[in-house]
């Protein structure tokens, strides 16, 4: 008896090891001594980041900004960015001064009350097929798909486009996201006063990179999902990996105590995103575009949506498109193929672009990619007409 239990083995399913249970137990176990410095190694790590912190966040006493200061400031940027994004040109005029499409900007009050910024555009001629509206990606903003809006739109579809908290014109310090499911039930909010606005009009939701996980997300609230039609994601962030092991292991303890900080070991300014040399000079020196070192609530929260998701894939209903570049260095193209492969949804479809980067939508190939996107949305809705009749019959 002694024997057989000696013997008895389990197979650790993380690793493949085979770990005997009963005669490598006292060698299992941490010993005093090895917890003992493994406390001493966290509370050095922390001390270390605390250290960092108090440098940056402790000057001399006549110089440390008041609660309200900061917060003036702050409010003071908020409408610096909102001129800016007001300011912005969003269509192109034919020769005699006409336009194909119409366009407006407005504010929409989140769920948290913040003031959001908003831009719409729609055909003038032609009976709508449907509308999309615009999650955008992480640092940037929507007057960045102008170009897609004007696409859409000769082919008959409007577009909205929104700004999360902390980006382009919308409320919040510049770069900074308190919580992710904020900006999911924002999209879900919005996407509800889209459709009372609209009644009958087909609705799809688009995401990219961070925004295509908020996207993701929102779709899996049934309420939310039976608004739609469908979902795009381009170079979703959904296997997304922090720099160090022990920044995903610090990063929940820091994004409590010190939200706001700006994490430069997370900084990747300038990080090549298109093959597009214009491409790439007009996202980094657009004043709208947030450039400075990540804040550590945000990456935190990049981080948790992202792992949330990844353990998911199998739920996923909604019928969807997934669009990812080869050769993107942020997001893990491999993830998009997982989410395919996995996803219980009876329509999807995938397509990966050999060698394309990070921002599909401002590669040298953008046209190709949004007609890719324009006729997979015209397929879906031929679908769902196919489906009412049958389901009449």
């Amino acid at each position: 008896m002694a024997a057989a239990a000696q013997m008895e083995e389990l197979t650790s399913g993380a690793s493949g090891r085979i770990i005997p249970v009963f005669k490598n137990l006292r060698r299992t176990l941490p010993t005093n001594d090895s917890l003992r410095r493994s406390l001493i190694f966290i509370q050095s790590i922390i001390l270390w980041f605390l250290l960092i912190l108090s440098r940056n966040r402790h000057p001399p006493p006549h110089a440390v900004p008041s609660t309200a200061s900061k917060r003036r400031r702050e409010e003071e940027d908020t409408l610096r960015r909102r001129a800016l994004a007001e300011s912005l040109s969003m269509v192109d005029e034919t020769g005699d001064g006409t336009s194909q499409c119409r366009w407006s900007t407005s504010l929409f009050f989140g769920v948290k009350g913040n003031a959001l910024f908003v831009r719409s555009w729609f055909p003038v001629t032609g009976e709508m097929k449907g509308i999309i509206l615009i999650i955008h990606g992480l640092n940037e903003h929507s007057g960045r798909y102008a170009d897609f809006a004007r696409q859409l739109n000769s082919c008959n579809f409007a577009m909205y486009a929104m700004d999360w908290t902390g980006h382009g014109g919308s409320d919040g310090l510049h770069g900074y996201v308190p919580s992710l499911d904020h900006v999911v039930a924002d999209t879900g909010a919005f996407l509800e006063k889209i459709k009372l606005e609209n009644p009958g009009i087909p609705c799809f939701l688009f995401g990219h990179s961070t925004g295509g996980a908020v996207v993701l997300k929102a779709a899996s609230y049934p309420h939310i999902e039976q608004m739609l039609e469908g979902i795009i994601l381009t170079s979703p962030a959904l296997r997304v990996k922090p720099a160090h092991p022990i920044v995903g292991a610090v990063a929940p303890f820091f994004s409590l105590i010190v939200p706001k900080y700006q994490f430069k070991g997370a900084n990747k300014r300038g990080i090549p995103v298109s093959r597009d040399p214009a491409a790439l000079v007009a996202k980094y020196s657009d004043p709208l575009v947030y450039t400075g070192p990540m804040r550590v609530r945000t990456g935190h929260e990049i981080l948790r949506i992202s792992s949330s998701l990844l353990r998911k894939f199998k739920s996923v209903t909604v019928p969807f498109f997934v669009l990812h570049g080869t050769a993107d260095t942020v997001t893990d193209p491999l993830a998009s193929q997982d989410l395919y492969n996995e996803a219980a949804s009876q329509f999807k479809d995938i397509k990966l672009y050999e060698g394309f980067l990070h921002d599909l939508l401002f590669e040298p190939e953008r046209e190709e990619i949004g007609r890719d996107i324009i006729g997979w949305m015209e397929k879906r809705l031929s679908a769902g007409n196919l489906e009412n009749v049958n389901s009449q019959w």
